[in-house]
């Protein structure tokens, strides 16, 4: 009987016993989700930490950005300037060697009409010399002709280029018309 005494007490204190394990659990979850709790709390304020970071970051990068593209937008300037007077100065360079071709191109003429001015003159001052007049005012005719633009006698020499107290060619070209005419 005493086995069945003992029963009838191990159950009854069975009964009546707290349960502990049904407030361990409750303990165990409890701090758990405590844990839990913190650890998304530390991983929340690590993100946050990581995000201003990476936005301290970003805006490093945009500032530095920024500065880069207004750099470069004040070397394109400043180019577009220089560009800009270069082909101001190649206009200007183009127009004085154009004015200089002009210049030659005058010279030519002068050189070709000055070339036929002074062979004229030696054939009238020659044909003066040896006293045929009618060839003389033939090529004074010549001479005065202005069917090219004006006549060849203005391109006649008016000084003497020699130091022998002569007259220059225009002079004397002119003392042979005189004579003539």
């Amino acid at each position: 009987m005493n086995s069945e005494q003992d029963k009838h007490s191990l159950q009854h204190e069975a009964e009546h016993a707290k349960p502990r394990k049904k407030v361990s659990v409750v303990g165990y979850l409890a701090i758990l989700f405590a844990v839990a709790f913190l650890l998304l709390l530390l991983s929340y304020f690590m993100q946050q930490r990581a995000n201003t970071d990476a936005m301290d970051d970003l805006k490093q990068t945009s500032v530095s950005a920024y500065q880069s593209l207004e750099n470069l937008i004040t070397e394109r300037d400043a180019l577009q300037a220089q560009v800009d007077d270069l082909e101001e100065e190649l206009e200007q360079t183009q127009r004085e060697l154009d004015g200089a071709w002009t210049t030659v191109e005058n010279l030519s003429d002068w050189q070709e009409h000055l070339i036929r001015a002074m062979d004229l003159f030696w054939q009238i001052d020659e044909a003066y010399v040896r006293g045929r007049y009618t060839l003389c005012r033939q090529l004074i005719e010549e001479m005065e002709d202005v069917s090219a633009g004006s006549a060849l006698k203005e391109y006649l020499p008016t000084e003497s280029t020699t130091d022998n107290d002569r007259f220059s060619p225009a002079d004397r070209y002119q003392e042979i018309y005189d004579a003539l005419y």
